[in-house]
């Protein structure tokens, strides 16, 4: 009989107790526990042991209840936590501590803290299952909430906050009665993370601990969003320092450039172009330094200096690779970088040495665009580089230059990609910049490393 109201999710919580006055064998009994009953009885019953048994039973229950419901909370907390430390922008993050807070509380939830860029913000979600929704917020609403419990202390408090208090901070939260918030800040000086349901929503210490750690976990996790965000930009402002700011005025070539950084997640990276006016003629380049941290970024600097400086000098393109070569060996082994020079000398020829590095696209006015394959090796693994190859430029020749992340796709193969480059390059506008413009916006969208480009028109 038991097994039929346990084998229902309507009914398998309730505890049966069995009673018989005809199976009392102990295999009856073993029979009926095994079919779901909680405890068995044979008659005549003793009305003491009838209601210990009937009380022992509903303890049982309850204690089961709990702990089946905290082991359910327990796998939404650790649902939330990783998707807390998986956010990498602030919407992102407002959804999985909002949401996360309705998944382990299964009711209501708002959440209140400063974005990466310091921007207030106010989130909500009517449910486990519901959308959060995001508004902005005041500057000094996270610090109000913190002085209701945890001040400019670190760690974690929750407090309960009646209606009116409540309703008077956030008049347009959609949360109604009295209110349980948890405050969690990581360091002194930063902003809190504030999080809010239904106070009836924790039903006891259990409930209050898990809110605890959701709020330091968002906490942490949104410290380091913080942290990485400051880095990000760090990194970036330093990268740019290391770029000309504008292309050299040269009789008879005309240039343009374009240099797109990585989407605002992917990390740093080492793309460089350059051109210098030497005693031998222009000299362009593009390059990029194996690898993507501020490290990358730096070694980006050192190179192009160091190129730039030797250029000057005098020295012809696979001259300059090779003592490059020696930099590296000396001051950065291990680092490795892919550089093409091309030297436009003033009888229109083009002196190109490539260092393992993306191919440069020729556009002859006569034959169409083709790749100038003949490469040396990378430079850093201290091995000789070849004099460059010798090509006449004549008037309309076009020469394009790029860094890998324009043509790079993890799903296509590269030659895949240079044909498909090529393609567009011949059958697109002949301006400069249109040009740029139009392979940008074919190419360079959405992409996880650097894209830069030089071009330069022989009229």
């Amino acid at each position: 009989m038991s097994a039929r109201p346990k084998g229902s999710p309507r009914t398998a919580h309730l505890p049966i107790i069995q009673i018989s006055a005809a199976a009392m064998s102990p295999d009856d009994h073993a029979e009926g526990l095994r079919r779901g009953a909680d405890a068995y009885l044979d008659q005549p019953i003793d009305p003491g042991e009838l209601l210990a048994t009937v009380t022992a039973t509903l303890r049982y229950a309850r204690a089961r209840q709990r702990a089946e419901r905290l082991a359910q909370r327990l796998i939404a907390l650790n649902r939330a936590t990783l998707d807390v430390y998986s956010a990498v922008g602030f919407h992102s993050f407002a959804s999985a501590a909002t949401g996360g807070a309705a998944a382990v509380l299964a009711g209501a939830a708002s959440a209140v803290f400063l974005s990466p860029h310091a921007q207030a913000v106010h989130s909500m979600v009517d449910g486990p299952e519901s959308t959060v929704r995001t508004h902005p917020a005041s500057a000094g609403l996270p610090d109000q909430l913190a002085g209701r419990c945890l001040n400019e202390e670190t760690g974690v408090a929750v407090v309960r906050l009646p209606a009116g208090q409540w309703r008077a901070l956030l008049p347009a939260d959609h949360l109604h009665g009295e209110v349980a918030l948890a405050v969690a800040r990581t360091k002194r000086g930063r902003p809190p993370v504030c999080l809010a349901v239904p106070a009836a929503a924790l039903h006891g210490a259990d409930d209050e601990q898990l809110f605890q750690q959701l709020a330091n976990s968002s906490a942490l996790a949104l410290e380091a969003l913080r942290t990485y965000n400051e880095e990000h930009a760090l990194g970036l402002a330093l990268q740019r320092s290391f770029l000309p700011k504008e292309m050299p005025t040269v009789p008879g070539v005309e240039l343009a450039f374009r240099y797109l950084p990585a989407s605002e997640h992917a990390e740093i990276g080492g793309d460089f172009y350059e051109a210098v006016q030497t005693v031998n003629g222009l000299l362009l380049a593009i390059g990029d330094v194996v690898g993507h941290s501020l490290t990358a970024a730096a070694v980006m600097g050192e190179v192009r200096h160091a190129l730039r400086a030797y250029a000057i000098e005098g020295h012809p393109p696979h001259h300059v690779l090779q003592r490059l070569e020696t930099l590296l060996h000396q001051s950065q082994p291990g680092v490795t970088v892919t550089l093409c020079l091309a030297l436009i000398t003033p009888d229109r020829r083009l002196h190109i040495a490539n260092a393992g590095h993306i191919p440069p696209l020729v556009i002859d006015p006569w034959e169409g665009p083709r790749f100038h394959h003949p490469h040396g090796p990378l430079l850093g693994l201290g091995l000789p580089h070849p004099p460059p190859t010798v090509l006449p430029a004549p008037p309309g020749t076009r020469l394009l230059m790029v860094t890998d992340g324009l043509v790079e796709v993890r799903t296509t193969n590269l030659d895949t990609s240079l044909a498909e480059l090529r393609a567009a390059v011949a059958d697109g506008p002949a301006g400069l910049e249109s040009m740029c413009d139009q392979l940008l916006a074919r190419f360079g969208q959405n992409k996880d490393d650097d894209i830069a480009l030089i071009t330069a028109l022989f009229p």
